[in-house]
């Protein structure tokens, strides 16, 4: 299994032939080394509505053939633009061909700017995948919430956290997450896009190290195998 790592809160996770692709925001994102159109995910997977995590979603799934995952005022959305999309609501869950998929709370907003008007996407939300065994945790956009002790009733073997602050939890609140979530291993994502979420992932990788949590930065194209 590989995950890369495309800036942002953007995820390529390969696994025996699939690809799933999470929050594809890529065209406008300053961190993205690879262009929207070299992507060719089977799956792709959208937090919530915001701009920078819907992205490129309707053009790649256009193009591909790929199943969107969201949320169900979403999913009805995309369906509407012509993409192929599997609606789920908080705490449902729903074997895939490539493994489970649970949609999980997230503390944060969801809405798409579409002709000058801001429209409800449902709510936002974090994905615990499990894949052959493996179980990968996407945070999505939010703030700290004790039902992430919960969530790490399973053991996470992966978790992506947001660490940016001002939009999301910032890095002192995804340090307790993480030991909340009982996480093998963590990357941070959601910081340093912007100058407003400027953060040091190497910081908060030491700190990580400190309670004996396993840390990567990852950046933009680089891939971690599991």
């Amino acid at each position: 299994m590989k995950v890369t790592f495309h800036g942002h809160s953007c995820f390529e996770i390969e696994h025996r032939g699939t690809r799933l692709l999470i929050d594809p925001f890529i065209t406008g994102n300053p961190q993205a080394k690879v262009k929207a159109e070299e992507l060719n995910p089977d799956y792709i997977l959208v937090t919530h509505g915001h701009g920078d995590h819907v992205g490129d979603t309707v053009a790649i799934a256009k193009r591909t053939g790929a199943t969107v995952i969201a949320a169900h005022e979403l999913s009805v959305w995309l369906g509407k633009q012509g993409v192929k999309a599997h609606g789920m609501a908080l705490g449902g869950g729903h074997a895939f061909p490539f493994g489970h998929v649970k949609m999980v709370l997230a503390l944060h907003g969801s809405g798409y700017e579409a002709d000058d008007q801001i429209v409800y996407m449902g709510p936002a939300a974090g994905f615990v995948l499990t894949l052959d065994g493996t179980t990968i945790y996407h945070a999505g956009d939010t703030a700290l919430f004790s039902d992430m002790k919960l969530i790490g009733r399973k053991p996470i073997d992966l978790a992506m956290l947001p660490i940016g602050d001002n939009f999301t939890m910032g890095p002192d609140d995804a340090l307790l997450a993480a030991e909340w979530l009982g996480a093998k291993r963590v990357i941070p994502m959601h910081y340093n896009t912007f100058p407003l979420i400027e953060q040091d992932g190497e910081h908060f990788i030491k700190q990580l190290a400190e309670k004996g949590i396993e840390g990567h930065v990852l950046a933009p194209g680089q891939s971690l195998e599991l």
